[in-house]
């Protein structure tokens, strides 16, 4: 037909799954533009773990400005960064985002590609992410920490 719309949904999450905050944007923008709009970044706060496209210096010091420490792997051409053992057993479940998009998809429904109208795909868009946010059972993420008071010895 000559046209073509197409829209990505992005969402955060906690660690029991549900939603703290959801953007769509379109297709053809980058994936790093809701990190840097200030509306997205108001219910976020401490760490954000994400996958290697969202590296950028320029993303990570305005991030640390609103409070949010970005989390992601280093590419091989990198230097080596220090980062705690409980950040990196996190950062390998990120996966967790995969299985919520899942459940959105299959589930909830959310990928429907017949909308007549734009306030048609939006108010179907809200309704599902509502309804995932009414499920019983949601993936999550069992990580629990202990302290103690004993001496590591090495």
């Amino acid at each position: 037909m000559g046209w073509f719309y197409g829209f990505k949904l992005h969402i955060v999450i906690n660690d029991k799954s549900e939603i703290l905050t959801f953007t769509i944007i379109q297709a053809s923008d980058d994936d790093r533009t809701p990190l840097k709009q200030k509306r997205f970044l108001d219910k976020i706060f401490g760490k954000l773990f994400a996958d290697k496209g969202y590296i950028g210096k320029d993303l990570a010091k305005m991030l640390f400005i609103y409070g949010i420490q970005l989390i992601t792997n280093i590419k091989s051409n990198m230097k080596n960064a220090l980062m705690t053992l409980s950040d990196k057993i996190l950062l390998r479940k990120r996966s967790i985002i995969e299985t919520v998009n899942d459940v959105l998809k299959n589930i909830c429904q959310v990928e429907h590609s017949r909308h007549r109208s734009f306030g048609n795909f939006l108010s179907n868009m809200i309704a599902r992410l509502i309804a995932y946010s009414f499920l019983p059972k949601k993936p999550q993420i069992k990580f629990q920490t202990q302290n103690t008071t004993q001496i590591c010895l090495f």
